[in-house]
């Protein structure tokens, strides 16, 4: 599974307005359900943080995946936000988070979902590919991520 198969264009924010954890999540459901129309907002946004209360999906770096399953897509999704600025995500190395990604699965989903979690991993799992996602224009962000996932 590439990203080019979970994440479009129109589901990429260069910079997200929330200032906090709940309205990063607010902000990324309102997105999912823009791109993904079939999905509500309500619900993917209770999905994220029922998923929040088992333990935080920052999992430092300043990355936060939030993820969870839910009715409504046949496939895996994906949405991205970025903030400067760092929000507290009680990420596990205490450091703000500035690089979100969303992935929502369908409720049966067990090996993509985290085949999906995986490769968001090892995507960011460089401090360059991380540094230059903290750094460029809005504009590149959704090629910049592609180009990068295709070199795994």
């Amino acid at each position: 599974m590439k990203l080019t198969d979970i994440l479009k264009k129109e589901g990429v924010i260069g910079e997200l307005r929330a200032l906090d954890k709940k309205s990063v999540l607010e902000e990324l459901a309102s997105l999912v359900s823009e791109v993904y129309p079939n999905l509500n907002q309500e619900q993917v946004l209770k999905v994220l943080l029922e998923r929040e209360k088992l333990g935080s999906t920052g999992v430092g770096n300043g990355v936060a995946i939030p993820h969870g399953k839910t009715g409504g897509v046949d496939q895996i999704v994906c949405v991205f936000g970025r903030s400067r600025k760092g929000i507290d995500f009680q990420s596990h190395d205490r450091k703000p988070a500035m690089l979100f990604f969303v992935l929502l699965a369908p409720e049966n989903a067990v090996g993509n979902h985290l085949q999906a979690l995986a490769r968001l991993s090892r995507l960011l799992k460089l401090e360059t590919t991380r540094n230059r996602l903290f750094e460029i224009n809005n504009e590149e962000l959704f090629d910049f991520l592609i180009k990068e996932d295709e070199k795994l």
